[in-house]
């Protein structure tokens, strides 16, 4: 479930998350679907972003992700612990890009 800027939001999204007023009083449900005027009340709220239903939206591009894993255990190469550490968390962040 990504969380997604209000500026980004297009009719046909789901809500993954109630949005609330300031208060805590709900004002649109988990599964509801927006259009464009429930869309200009959420700006209307002045909130910063909101959770919506699909996969999540990664920051980094995948290569970018796995150059950093490689310099983050540069210094601990050929350590059989750390080699294991590295590949299950090599593996986890090619999960995230499927």
């Amino acid at each position: 479930m990504p969380k997604i800027p209000v500026a980004k939001l297009e009719p046909g999204m789901k809500l993954a998350k109630p949005v609330t007023a300031k208060n805590g009083m709900v004002m649109l449900g988990e599964g509801t679907e927006l259009s464009e005027t429930w869309i200009e009340r959420i700006r209307d709220m002045d909130i910063a972003s909101i959770f919506v239903e699909g996969p999540p939206v990664q920051a980094l591009p995948k290569e970018e992700a796995l150059a950093n894993l490689e310099t983050r255990f540069a210094k601990v190469d050929g350590k059989p612990y750390m080699n294991l550490i590295k590949k299950i968390t090599k593996e986890h962040i090619e999960g995230l890009y499927e």
